[in-house]
């Protein structure tokens, strides 16, 4: 782990992010917050943080892989963790492509992200499942593709998947992680 324990905490969340960052402070961190990619580009002008952790979805909706983008064209050897409320194997993949270290699911704790931290290397002994994916886990991954693909707009989502803007809203509440 680098040793300057400086962690950047991109979230548009502000209550989230002062929670987390609070209690990464009493680990020991010099803790940065920013809510968008041009907050988080202008602190890296000033400060060269060894850990991100970085929020999927911006209220800006800007997409956080953007930001991981950045974080890792600036500083390749930054550790970066990309929390999600709207977990999906497409975004996990794209995460860990351009650069994000660990891909967690909310709810995280401080535990899980500075666990996600150490665990750089991929473990080739993890069990493998042998039960295969279910329709509801395979809808759920292709509505977020497509939401990704269209910069999480809802309506031109559900135009794409061909059902009706309220329908994909509705199945949207259902699944998502808090």
């Amino acid at each position: 782990m680098p040793a300057d324990r400086l962690l950047l905490i991109i979230e548009d969340d502000a209550t989230f992010a002062r929670t987390l960052g609070r209690s990464f402070e009493r680990r020991d961190y010099k803790v940065l917050l920013a809510a968008n990619l041009d907050e988080a580009a202008q602190l890296l002008q000033q400060h060269s943080p060894g850990y991100a952790v970085v929020d999927l979805k911006l209220s800006d909706n800007t997409s956080g892989l953007a930001c991981v983008q950045m974080l890792h064209k600036h500083d390749p050897a930054m550790l970066i963790v990309v929390l999600t409320g709207f977990a999906s194997i497409t975004t996990a993949v794209e995460a860990i492509k351009l650069g994000a270290c660990q891909y967690l699911a909310k709810p995280s704790n401080t535990d899980d992200i500075e666990a996600a931290f150490g665990h750089v290397a991929g473990v080739a002994e993890l069990e493998l499942s042998t039960r295969s994916t279910s329709i509801k886990t395979l809808e759920w991954e292709r509505i977020h593709e497509v939401l990704v693909e269209t910069g999480f707009n809802i309506s031109e989502t559900a135009r794409r998947l061909g059902m009706h803007r309220r329908t994909l809203a509705r199945k949207l509440e259902k699944q998502r992680i808090k």
